[in-house]
């Protein structure tokens, strides 16, 4: 899940107002040995913290259904998960590096939802949109100054970026065979010693339909058999 966020990210930071700039997205600790490494501008999105969102958790199961939207397996409702970004800009010019950090906020500022259909692997699987939000109140015990100070570094301009993604839950419990016949009721008359002589039949409404449509379609083909 982790990587499939890593991989939005990077073509989020990508695209938008640094598209086509050939800025470089990494993903690596902006540590000083990094920084000597690099060859050009880059934008650095180092993820320090990952904590479950506990607001989002949710009790019960959820129906996992095939093509025939037949409930076959049951499972329990995904865990959302906080994933925080330290997002800096790397260029030799401070100036430079305000404007790239401008750029990404022009990227992320509108970007507040992702659509299940922009997620990737198992994350867009699960069909949920994933929120973003960029440059908000820091909740998180660390500060930026004690980030720093763990990566051995000097403090930069930088953005706190948050993902929550969803994250399923396993395992998965087999569901019971769908209900093709509904309960049925005998009515006996009190103080009637006689056997039991009428039946009251519930069908579910699917059931009921779906048994409808095959008589439907039994008395067609009788109606349109062979001529001749």
């Amino acid at each position: 899940m982790i990587h499939e966020v890593d991989e939005v990210l990077k073509r989020l930071l990508g695209g938008g107002a640094l598209a086509g700039s050939g800025i470089d997205v990494a993903f690596d600790a902006p540590t000083r040995d990094w920084a000597a490494r690099r060859t050009g501008p880059a934008v650095n999105a180092y993820l320090y913290d990952i904590r479950e969102d506990v607001n989002r958790r949710q009790r019960g199961h959820l129906p996992v259904v095939d093509e025939r939207d037949v409930v076959v397996k049951r499972r329990q409702p995904p865990r959302w998960f906080r994933l925080s970004y330290l997002v800096t800009a790397w260029t030799k010019q401070p100036q430079d590096e305000h404007r790239l950090l401008s750029a990404v906020l022009a990227t992320l500022i509108p970007r507040e939802l992702i659509a299940p259909s922009e997620l990737p692997g198992a994350l867009g699987e699960l069909g949920l949109t994933v929120p973003v939000s960029v440059a908000g109140i820091q909740t998180e015990a660390r500060s930026l100054a004690e980030i720093w100070s763990a990566l051995g570094g000097e403090l930069k301009p930088s953005l706190d970026l948050v993902v929550t993604a969803p994250f399923p839950a396993y395992p998965e419990y087999d569901a019971g065979p769908p209900v093709t016949e509904g309960a049925a009721v005998r009515v006996r008359t009190l103080g009637d010693d006689t056997p039991v002589t009428e039946e009251r039949a519930h069908r579910p409404a699917q059931v009921a339909a779906l048994k409808d449509a095959r008589a439907a379609a039994g008395r067609g083909g009788r109606e349109a058999g062979p001529v001749g």
